[in-house]
């Protein structure tokens, strides 16, 4: 028969080995996706900016032009603003949330 304590120790040595190979993966995809993640960063970061700023400048413009044609109590410079930035943030809440599900 064989020694217990010998036994112990070969089967903790393989346990060790598995978790230093495991640790050794995770360092390594890391390091490879280190660089995709910087890029992938800022284009969601551009990504964001965009989708909020142009319908925001739309909706600007457009109050602009109707407060010259129809001008009212009510600014409809202002309305459409809040109006351009509300829609830009549905916006970039869905490409967000599209992204992260392909992620």
């Amino acid at each position: 028969m064989g020694d217990p304590v010998k036994h112990d120790m070969t089967e903790t040595s393989g346990e060790l080995g598995k978790t230093i190979a495991a640790k050794e993966e995770r360092r390594i995809s890391a390091r490879k996706e280190r660089d995709h993640s910087l890029l992938f960063g800022l284009s969601i970061f551009g990504i964001v900016g965009w989708s909020v700023v142009i319908p925001t400048l739309v909706g600007i413009a457009l109050g602009i032009w109707l407060d010259g044609r129809w001008p009212s109590r009510f600014s409809w410079t202002l309305m459409l603003l809040f109006g351009g930035l509300i829609l830009g943030c549905l916006n970039a809440w869905y490409w967000v949330s599209h992204v992260s599900k392909n992620e």
